[in-house]
């Protein structure tokens, strides 16, 4: 695993490859949702903001997981895509170190995580499979998403390629809506229709400071999924789907999630929102920047 890494990062660092690693050019992932875990004033700033539930679709939500597992997390939801923010301590393990961070890109078609597989593989990195559960508090783990990783250990951001799972949509606790096409596993049916109701739409860029190994673990992975990836000074930027994705290397110490751009319902005249030790800036126009302070 250790050669994968040292190749991985070579072939990023020095441009030597651009775009997808896939022969067919069909994108088979997209941007699902992203999480960072902030220092414990943003975070409870950014769960007691009025001004956040009127801006997104927001809960606050703890769920239990595989093996009994249970986060708690603020959620704002788009939608197709939604951001998942932590507090120092609020996820299990390194997870819920502050910095940590990680990355969910899905399948829109059942069967389409194979080929995910296949094209990882292509790429000489072994596919680690895993599947989520949730549980909805009656005690019985229902099957949520099968999931693929490129490694099971890094420093402090972790990317995954995910598949719902037909179970889950059928149970009528996920609130999910029915499938619109045959195979429908797409993430407008897993979220709700309530961003309607508010400025969010979808999250339509993320930026995260990440170590090099942790950006020489997820590059392949974004290449698999169909995104066309490009080195930048300092990093490398993944675009596809209508979500940009930037990767700033990093040492461990100054890892986390920095920016995060969000396509907007409508336009609005410019508003500055302080939260924590973070800065959201709404319009002006149909767009929005929320900026995360350094460490």
């Amino acid at each position: 695993m250790f050669l994968v890494v040292v190749l991985a990062l070579a072939t990023v660092l020095t441009g030597t490859a651009t775009g997808s690693a896939t022969e067919d050019g069909r994108q088979l992932l997209f941007f699902n949702h992203a999480f960072g875990v902030l220092d414990r004033e943003t975070a409870d700033a950014i769960e007691n903001s009025a001004y956040l539930r009127e801006f997104a679709n927001f809960q606050l939500r703890t769920t239990t997981g595989a093996g009994g597992q249970t986060w708690t997390g603020r959620y704002l939801m788009g939608r197709e895509t939604y951001l998942e923010l932590f507090g120092a301590g609020d996820v299990p393990g390194q997870d819920g170190n502050l910095g940590a961070g990680g990355l969910g890109v899905s399948t829109e078609h059942a069967g389409d995580l194979p080929a995910v597989s296949d094209r990882l593989a292509a790429q000489g990195v072994t596919p680690v499979p895993f599947q989520q559960t949730r549980d909805f508090g009656d005690g019985v783990p229902v099957p949520w998403f099968d999931a693929v990783l490129t490694t099971e250990q890094y420093d402090a951001f972790d990317a995954w390629a995910m598949e719902y799972r037909p179970e889950y949509f059928a149970d009528p606790r996920s609130n999910t809506e029915p499938a619109s096409y045959p195979g429908d596993v797409s993430r407008e049916r897993y979220l709700p229709d309530a961003y309607r109701d508010h400025l969010m739409r979808d999250v339509g860029a993320v930026r995260f400071a990440v170590t090099e190994g942790d950006l020489a673990d997820t590059v392949p992975l974004l290449r698999a999924g169909g995104f066309a990836v490009r080195t930048v000074p300092g990093g490398v930027v993944a675009s596809g789907g209508g979500t940009t994705l930037r990767f700033d290397v990093v040492p461990l110490d100054q890892v986390g999630l920095r920016r995060i751009e969000f396509v907007l319902n409508a336009p609005v005249a410019r508003h500055e929102e302080r939260i924590g030790h973070s800065t959201l800036v709404v319009g002006p126009g149909a767009q929005a920047v929320w900026t995360f302070d350094g460490r």
